[in-house]
């Protein structure tokens, strides 16, 4: 057996354990999505959106890439960005990071790599404008940990100056915008900053 044929052997067993509690899960799920949230999640493997918040199938629309970043020349981004506010009317958008997270280390580190160097250029940018603050925290995993928070809070604060956001708002879109920071170590997921539609609409 091949090592990936595991995985087919799983799914099977999982539809079969669907299937027995409510047979029709899949027909249902077939017909559509509803999701309340939007979900700007790292591309790290232990970030899975459902797992961490004990979700289900279709209550999450999701984008994910290295470091949970918000580029406004990023089409994947902006493309998932629009559908989930003007289609699907999300209710939430939440850009969840992480820490001990590989791509704001690689910022902090000042890595040259041809695609990663620019990617996490906004995190540098980050640490650059709280280089005291970083300085003064002792433990490199500590100051690592509020990077990733800084760069959290930076991600929420552009997504609100986005016009896709700015639209919805004025037009009475009940839309939030969300910054979450999930523990690896502890397994919690805590908020850092949220923005409401009447903070910016006054």
């Amino acid at each position: 057996m091949k090592s990936y044929d595991q995985i087919f052997l799983a799914n099977r067993s999982w539809v079969q354990t669907i299937k027995n509690v409510d047979e029709e899960y899949f027909k249902n799920l077939s017909l559509g999505q509803a999701p309340k949230y939007f979900w700007i999640g790292c591309a790290d493997s232990r970030m899975s959106e459902t797992v961490i918040t004990r979700g289900k199938l279709g209550e999450f629309f999701v984008h994910r890439n290295v470091a949970n970043l918000v580029h406004a020349e990023d089409d994947n981004l902006m493309a998932a960005l629009r559908y989930a506010v003007d289609y699907l009317k999300v209710k939430h958008i939440v850009v969840a990071g992480h820490y001990s997270c590989g791509g704001v280390k690689a910022a902090y580190d000042g890595l040259e790599d041809p695609y990663l160097t620019k990617w996490v250029g906004d995190i540098k940018d980050t640490l650059d404008s709280n280089q005291q603050e970083i300085a003064n925290i002792d433990d490199d995993t500590k100051k690592l940990d509020r990077l990733s928070e800084l760069s959290i809070i930076k991600q929420v604060e552009k997504l609100a100056s986005m016009d896709i956001i700015k639209d919805a708002w004025a037009r009475g879109q009940r839309l939030f915008v969300h910054g979450w920071v999930f523990d690896i170590s502890t397994g919690e997921l805590n908020s850092l900053k949220e923005i409401h539609p009447d903070d910016m609409i006054k």
